[in-house]
């Protein structure tokens, strides 16, 4: 074999576990803190913790209310397609489940919040719990499903907090 054609291989196979990475956790729903994939120069690809400075968001930091039960909270920018996709996704849930609000927060004109929810590209989604907790959180779109299951997970935890004993 050629010095080409190994290179070739070894830049097809790095390509390959990094597109089947990138699937996996794009646009899934997971708890805050999770370790999620990290890319740097001095490491290269691995899984690390996320880190938030605050996992609790406030009606006055999103400058909306915040739902009853939960609110879907989503950060995107001006020339993002998925976060067209994501918005409506977002907007069908919130309107099927009654107590679930949901905020669109463009993420260049609010750098603050970007900076203390890690927010690293667009679309972000957060899943907040009534009292504004973080429950869970995707980077890429999110399917349907999983934020439905998302919003049933902020249910049980606010049911299960204010009447510890009932589960």
């Amino acid at each position: 074999m050629t010095p080409g054609l190994v290179a070739l291989a070894i830049g097809l196979a790095v390509a390959l576990i990094g597109g089947g990475a990138w699937r996996r956790f794009n646009g899934r729903m997971r708890a805050p803190g999770a370790a999620r994939l990290s890319v740097d120069k001095r490491h290269g690809v691995r899984l690390a913790p996320d880190e938030l400075a605050t996992d609790v968001v406030t009606s006055g930091q999103l400058g909306h209310a915040l739902g009853e039960r939960a609110t879907l909270v989503q950060f995107s920018s001006a020339f993002c397609a998925p976060c067209r996709a994501t918005r409506r996704t977002l907007a069908d849930v919130a309107g099927m489940t009654d107590g679930v609000a949901h905020v669109e927060i463009d993420a260049e004109s609010r750098l603050d919040l970007v900076r203390d929810l890690n927010v690293l590209r667009t679309p972000t989604v957060f899943v907040l719990g009534g009292d504004g907790r973080i429950l869970r959180r995707a980077s890429g779109q999110p399917r349907k499903a999983d934020v439905i299951a998302a919003i049933g997970a902020a249910a049980f935890s606010d049911s299960r907090r204010h009447n510890p004993t009932e589960l």
